[in-house]
């Protein structure tokens, strides 16, 4: 190009009001050598005139032009990142992008609007735009002569209904011609949309590279989901790109070419064959060729066409509309509110016999990765203060255990202070509904998952029998990183607190974690029952006093149920032990046996164990003697108070009948004496009033001998056994929020599937875990953390309950969580349409069990050198731990159900031979042995279960590994053709059709899963000599040990 530099260095010297915009810009020129460097931004003074943008030296606005940028053949683009103030021109003939950062939003979109109406291309789309004003001024011409007022054009509404894609289109390419004649090209297309409305020109997507072919057909498609704005008068420009060297990402520009929306749909089968445009304009390069998605329009073809005849058979895809997908209106209207910011790609993708898949995926974000642990912060605040007023409400201690127990207080309270204002700040975060990975070390979000996302992919193709639905839950390992891992992880931590309280064992008294867990029952109980007691007995007392029979007797067959189930409750031999520990920790007892003491100096062992027999019959309200049997009395008395309750009702019921006395039987009910026959209610208040004294007498003593027992879990250590209640807390929060998360989409998925909702209250769902950790370094601590957090999973049940608000109101039908530690419940709420095609027995609110497993390889460069130099004995406990789990969830389905319960493979291998082969790959010792995790998610679903993948942080191996999955069922299920199977997996790993930045682009990029290999020398220099290997491995292992510790 030839230019006066004199010239342009006086214009760029004129004073401000000759320019459209100016003002300071961080720029940067990117390269294709190397990826852009942050540090090498530089603040310019840039001034905008016509379709020149000049960049001063620095930030001064007096100071000298440094570079003249020419505004033509280029695209504006801005970064897609909501954060992000930058945006990027990008020029058609491959030169290097110029990266421009402003200093706030606002003004970023300012520099975009001017700068896409700077060029040529912008002032064509205005004359454009103002010759169909024209027109349709003339269109509304009246007959007189006058004009009538031109509305502003309306935005036309959308061309789908919404929830559904709006547009999907396929792309192929034909003659192609590269710039050097010689060669074939190895193409890809950049898909960029022009807004009508905004007239700006927006970088939308990118299909992957086809190298070697004049012809490409690309797998990866265009697809518009709902919400975004794309209507009929919307254009799409493609330009087609030639990729030199890959490696580089070198590429030229080959052509372009530019449609409208409503041209596509409106054409003859939906089908546009348009010439490409080359920079010069005189050339040929090709055509292109752009085919609408629709569903079924191929399905009485014959496929005869091979998959070697792809390229050269016209570019139809048989596509779809996706009937089930995330935000379906009629079945699906919850996720709405549960999945946000939804990723939609589709593939067409070969079969073996000739004919084609539509593959769509969804990936989502959901907003219960904050929702759920928000709840539990709040359970757990109610809990401990709930537990503080239980320890004060013990009564009078010795001054040992007083001690114990003030100190056990003041930790619980420094906890709830601390969990409070975790509660708040989670409150006031506002952002995405996800954690990302670099928020791995902020304190207010510990409790919140890593990267909780829903990963769909839907099938379709001409054959319904082949369609299929496949989702994945993606989850960072539910780990505490905030609080380290130099002393390892939960399992680790648990195994040797348990050992200091054996060893402390004679300055408190051992339970074991078996004996801590039915406290816990206990107390769950009688929060549970006490209630339901109380309410039934209201309700007979009501039924009486209306002299209604029939609710008479539902009312005490429902009491008769429940006192059942509270009698059976305290029937424990740890309930009588602990009431006898908590009578030999009172003051009175402590004294008591101080003078028996100092009355028998020299008495015996034997005469001391005596002594303390007597005392121990001392009882716990009024320290007198303790009678053992004394609690079994008291226990006894509510069953007989409820058979007096029985007696009388039959009792007046017979005579509500006959009209005439009838003689007593039950002894107990010839002592109550009513002042007349037919007086129902003051017959039972008598006996109503006595049960409940008796259950109140019954639940005072139990729950102060269970509070005793807790009390004893933080004798040992008050500081470590809190800080591992924390710790649990934490990684138990994240996992249960990626749980109830798969559970809300597994139950709307199959909410027609009877033979799903049978298996789910007869046998509860499986939900598999597959992890990624290494058994090394800091990754083993994770690895801990995780495996306690789903073995926690198991005191966790579902419960379907019947949404009391209105139809248009389901945003607001979150599940909620109830209970407390190990023993919750959540209530996933159903509007009354689909609530109603459950089956009965959830419909009457049948808890919902789940049963995890995991399953754990490691499979980075991390798991090579703890199986060369280190330890996988955890992972292969782990595994052979759930393995059993799983054949225990097996049989049990076996021995309740038939497997016409469970859906149907095209994979003909028989679920017993899959457990056969997945056994013997634990048992092998095989590094790596990934066989493992493929079998484990066969079996998983095989038998209708949930899929979780995690590593570290959810980012790389996960995807990885979900990608790699979704094409071995798109090979094994849906017989994609062999030769395809790694372009199809290139397509869903590349970063470009995926429209996502490199690594190094993104400030939010996480480095601790990248290789390690920058610890170690130059391998080069191993070939020196063989000493220097000896020195590396040295020098390597060391550095890696100075890392760690």
């Amino acid at each position: 190009m030839k230019f006066n530099s004199a010239e342009l260095f006086s214009f760029a010297q004129k004073p401000p009001i000759c320019f459209e915009k100016e003002g300071i810009l961080k720029t940067y020129r990117k390269s294709r050598a190397k990826q852009r460097n942050y540090q090498e931004l530089t603040e310019r003074w840039c001034r905008l005139k016509g379709n020149l943008l000049f960049l001063m030296k620095n930030r001064s606005s007096t100071s000298d032009p440094a570079e003249v940028i020419v505004l033509e053949r280029c695209d504006i683009v801005e970064c897609r990142d909501n954060r992000s103030t930058a945006l990027t021109i990008t020029f058609q003939s491959g030169e290097p992008e110029i990266y421009l950062e402003a200093v706030s939003k606002s003004d970023c979109g300012d520099w975009i609007a001017a700068l896409r109406e700077a060029n040529s291309e912008g002032l064509q789309r205005r004359i454009a735009y103002l010759q169909q004003l024209i027109m349709e001024i003339k269109a509304n011409t009246n007959p007189d002569g006058t004009h009538q007022i031109l509305l502003l054009p309306e935005i036309p509404s959308p061309l789908i209904i919404p929830f559904e894609p709006k547009l999907e289109f396929s792309l192929a390419c034909k003659e192609l011609v590269a710039t050097a004649r010689d060669r074939k090209p190895n193409s890809f297309v950049q898909i960029t949309i022009l807004n009508p409305t905004q007239q700006s020109l927006t970088r939308y997507s990118n299909t992957e590279t086809v190298e070697g072919t004049r012809d490409p057909v690309f797998l990866t498609g265009a697809t518009f989901p709902p919400g975004y704005p794309i209507y009929e008068e919307t254009r799409v420009k493609l330009t087609v790109y030639d990729v030199k060297e890959k490696s580089q990402e070198t590429r030229s520009f080959l052509g372009s070419a530019t449609f409208a929306v409503g041209d596509l749909l409106k054409s003859e089968e939906q089908t546009l064959t348009i010439n490409l445009s080359p920079l010069d304009g005189s050339s040929k390069v090709g055509t292109i060729v752009v085919s609408n998605l629709k569903m079924g329009e191929n399905e009485n073809e014959e496929a005869d066409h091979t998959p070697g005849e792809v390229s050269r058979q016209k570019s139809a895809f048989c596509g779809s509309l996706l009937h089930r997908t995330i935000n379906d209106p009629g079945k699906f209207s919850l996720l709405d509110s549960v999945f946000k910011n939804i990723i939609w790609k589709v593939y067409k993708l070969p079969t073996a016999n000739g004919r084609w898949l539509c593959v769509r995926e969804q990936m989502a974000e959901s907003t219960l990765s904050f929702l759920i642990p928000k709840q539990m912060i709040a359970l757990f605040i109610q809990e401990d203060m709930k537990r503080l007023q239980d320890l004060e409400e013990l009564g009078e201690l010795s001054a040992h255990w007083d001690t114990l127990r003030q100190n056990v207080t003041v930790h619980y309270q420094h906890m709830i202070s601390s969990y409070q204002e975790m509660l708040t700040e989670l409150n006031k975060f506002s952002g995405s509904s996800f954690k990302p990975s670099c928020s791995r070390g902020e304190k207010k979000l510990e409790f919140v998952p890593v990267n909780l996302h829903l990963q769909r992919m839907h099938i379709q193709s001409s054959s319904a029998k082949t369609d299929g639905i496949y989702d994945v839950v993606t989850i960072g390992a539910p780990a505490a990183h905030i609080r380290g891992f130099r002393n390892g992880g939960l399992r680790r931590q648990l195994y040797r607190f348990e050992g200091e309280k054996r060893n402390s064992a004679y300055q408190y008294i051992y339970y074991s974690p078996e004996d801590t867990t039915k406290a816990k029952e206990v107390i769950t109980n009688i929060y549970k029952l006490q209630p339901l007691i109380l309410c039934n007995t209201d309700l007979l007392l009501t039924a009486a006093r209306q002299r209604s029979s029939d609710n008479l007797k539902d009312s005490l067959k429902t009491l008769s149920e429940i006192t059942e189930q509270f009698v059976h409750a305290f029937e424990d031999q740890l309930l009588r032990s602990a009431l006898l520990a908590l009578h030999k920790a009172r003051p009175s007892y402590i004294n008591k046996r101080h003078s028996n003491l100092i009355h028998n100096p020299d008495g015996t062992e034997q005469q001391c164990e005596n002594n303390e027999r007597r005392s121990s019959k001392d009882s716990i309200p009024h320290h007198a003697e303790y009678d053992e049997e004394d609690w079994d009395r008291v226990w006894v008395n509510v069953g007989k108070s409820l058979n007096c309750i029985i007696a009388m009702v039959d009792r007046l019921l017979e005579q509500g009948d006959t009209g005439q006395e009838c003689e007593l039987e039950p002894s107990a009910v010839d002592q109550v004496t009513t002042s007349a026959s037919d007086d129902w209610y003051e017959g039972l208040y008598p006996l109503v009033v006595t049960l409940k004294d008796c259950v109140k007498e019954v639940i005072d003593r139990a729950k102060k001998a269970m509070v005793f027992v807790l009390l004893q879990d933080c004798g040992s250590n008050i500081p470590q056994a809190l800080a591992l209640h924390q710790r649990r807390d934490v990684v138990f929060s994240q996992a249960l929020a990626g749980l109830v998360c798969g559970f809300v989409i597994k139950l709307h998925t199959y909410l027609h599937d009877q033979g799903f909702l049978l298996q789910l209250h007869t046998v509860g769902l499986l939900v598999h875990f597959e992890g990624l950790l290494s058994t090394y370094s800091e990754e083993i601590g994770m690895l801990e953390d995780m495996s306690v957090a789903i073995i926690d999973l198991q005191k966790v049940a579902f419960k379907v309950v019947e949404a009391q608000t209105e139809e248009n109101a389901s945003a607001n039908l979150y599940p909620i969580v109830t209970g407390i530690r190990d023993f919750y419940t959540v209530e996933v709420q159903l509007p009354s349409k689909l609530f109603e095609v459950l089956p009965q027995e959830i419909k009457d609110g049948k808890l919902l069990r789940v049963h995890p497993v995991f399953f754990n390889i490691g499979i980075n460069e991390q798991q090579t050198l703890a199986e060369r130099f280190g330890d996988i004995s955890l992972q292969e406990i782990i595994n052979q731990e759930n393995f059993k789990l799983l054949s225990k969830y097996y049989k049990s389905f076996q021995e309740k159900l038939s497997s016409d319960c469970l859906p149907q493979f095209q994979t003909q291998i028989d679920i017993k031979e899959l457990f056969q082969s997945l056994s013997q790959n634990i048992q092998v010792r095989k590094r790596k042995n990934v066989e493992v995790l493929k079998l484990a998610a066969s079996i998983c679903r095989r038998l209708n279960g949930m899929r979780f993948t995690s590593c570290k942080s959810a980012k790389d191996r996960t995807s990885m590994s979900v990608t790699l999955e979704q094409c071995v069922i798109l090979q094994e299920e849906h017989s994609l053709h062999p030769d395809y199977f790694v372009r199809a997996l290139d397509c869903m790993r590349s970063s470009y059709a995926k429209g996502t930045m490199n690594d190094t682009d993104d400030p939010e990029a996480d480095s601790d899963n990248r290789p390690t290999s920058s610890h170690f020398y130059p391998v080069a220099l191993l070939l020196v000599s063989s000493h220097l290997l000896v020195v590396w491995l040295i020098l390597s292992l060391a550095l890696l040990l100075a890392k760690y510790q």
